[in-house]
């Protein structure tokens, strides 16, 4: 997503899923970076044949199942259970080996040699190979969308035989090999035959982006089989996964994620029988309901995902730093967690203290309106601040975003500046943020740490070679 450098103001983040509880044994899908549902089955209206488990969950929309674009909580969930990479994220915060069952690296760091581990097929039977890896890294560079920017730095990617990948790095980088965990591998035959041959990249065409849209080409333990795309995705377990072995005795058979975070719809679902994991963007409010339907859990666990208010550096008045400061040490961080979290700590510094390389010792902004006050009186615009008003937009789909903009307005009222708080959906969100004349001044939003360790996500939002992203 395009985007202005940022300042962000984090909080700390603890995610509740609601699962419901039944006598059915527990399914799962396959393990994700970003999720591991481990719901049973409370009951159906219309059940599904007995030997069938299906797991329902829902989540804020738009899904992209393109690998070159996805990069959102719902879109990595279902591509980290559709497509495969050469490695995978371990529990110890490193990477196992996956399609590549070892690596080699040259003594000055810069060649990477991959062997690819032998027989294992596509969706649509063939094997993968190679080249399938070389035309996957070319179509996410030149797409340049969804995780494009953690693959940047490599000089060169060649396919010396079927079963190894050489990549040859502009310099040395120790976030290369992790990285690579949102390298998506697609079927290129398979991609091919279903680009259409206009198209935005010369003579790739759309680069199958299209027929993407609503269909995979993947290799991963699921398989797209049906995706109505404003209401819901349908997975299916692939029988011919080469890692079989590794599906857990009560993996779901199919897997829908659907396209809703409305507290009613999530209420009725989980009441029915109809919904066995719920989206994380309820309010406490809404949990609490919840919590009382019988059969119902809360489980709570510390994520890799932070809250912040991503604001816009090349707007008035947002770009004197002396108004971001002022902004910085006016908002209420306890007051923040209270809201939603309580009990939770605030968050040391820009990026959760569940990553490695978190730093509890670095500055930490508190409120303290003398500070903001003194920062205020620096600020170029000072004197005639309502004629800067600062808009807020937050995002529909996650209802309790309203309760920090709202939050926010009157902090910053307190030092006499006007907030103008303006609820958008996430697609529009998307829109107007990709282009400098169009994005708000400030954005509330959650962001996940694409891989396990706190440089990467340090790196998205400070330093100077991602502006203007976010």
């Amino acid at each position: 997503m395009k985007r202005l450098t940022m300042l962000s103001t984090a909080l700390c983040m603890v995610l509740a899923l609601l699962v419901a509880c039944g006598p059915a044994e527990t399914p799962e899908p396959t393990q994700a970076p970003e999720t591991a549902p481990t719901a049973a089955p409370a009951g159906e209206t219309a059940a599904p044949a007995a030997k069938e488990r299906l797991l329902r969950i829902t989540f804020s929309w738009p899904l992209y199942a393109d690998p070159a674009v996805g990069s959102d909580y719902a879109s990595s969930t279902a591509l980290a259970n559709v497509y495969e990479t050469l490695i995978f994220p371990n529990a110890e915060a490193g990477v196992d080996p996956w399609l590549a069952e070892s690596w080699d690296i040259s003594d000055d760091g810069l060649t990477y040699t991959f062997h690819l581990r032998e027989g294992v097929k596509f969706h649509d039977g063939s094997e993968l190979v190679a080249s399938d890896v070389v035309y996957s890294y070319n179509r996410l560079k030149t797409i340049g969308e969804g995780y494009a920017y953690l693959v940047s730095g490599v000089a060169d990617i060649q396919a010396p035989d079927d079963y190894t990948v050489v990549f040859q790095l502009e310099e040395p980088s120790g976030l290369f090999v992790p990285s690579l965990v949102r390298l998506y591998i697609l079927n290129e035959d398979q991609v091919r035959a279903n680009t259409l041959a206009e198209g935005a990249y010369g003579e790739e065409g759309d680069f199958g982006k299209e027929w993407l849209l609503t269909h995979d080409a993947g290799s991963g333990p699921y398989t797209i089989i049906e995706f109505p795309l404003e209401e819901y995705c349908m997975l299916e377990k692939f029988e011919d996964w080469w890692a079989a072995d590794k599906f857990h005795a009560n993996a779901a058979d199919r897997a829908k994620l659907i396209g809703t975070t409305e507290a009613a719809t999530v209420r009725s679902m989980l009441s029915t029988g109809e919904l066995e994991i719920s989206d994380q963007w309820q309010t406490v409010e809404a949990y609490q309901a919840l919590d009382a339907i019988d059969g119902v859990h809360i489980q709570s666990f510390v994520s890799m995902s932070s809250f912040y208010y991503m604001v816009h550096t090349r707007k008035p008045p947002t770009d004197d730093i002396h108004c971001r400061k002022a902004m910085a040490y006016a908002f209420d961080y306890e007051g923040a967690v209270a809201l939603e979290w309580p009990g939770t700590p605030v968050m040391d510094g820009p990026v959760p203290a569940i990553l490695g390389g978190h730093d509890p010792n670095v500055m930490t902004y508190t409120h303290d309106l003398d500070k903001a006050r003194e920062e205020l009186a620096q600020c170029q615009y000072a004197d005639n601040l309502d004629d800067y008003p600062i808009e807020v937009h937050w995002i529909s789909e996650v209802p309790h975003e309203e309760k920090f903009a709202l939050l926010f307005q009157a902090n910053m009222a307190e030092l006499g500046m006007k907030v103008e708080v303006v609820q958008m959906p996430w697609l529009s969100v998307v829109q107007e943020t990709a282009a400098e004349d169009t994005s708000p001044h400030i954005v509330t939003v959650y962001v996940s740490a694409a891989l396990p360790e706190a440089g990467l996500m340090i790196k998205d939002r400070y330093h100077s070679s991602t502006a203007p992203t976010w």
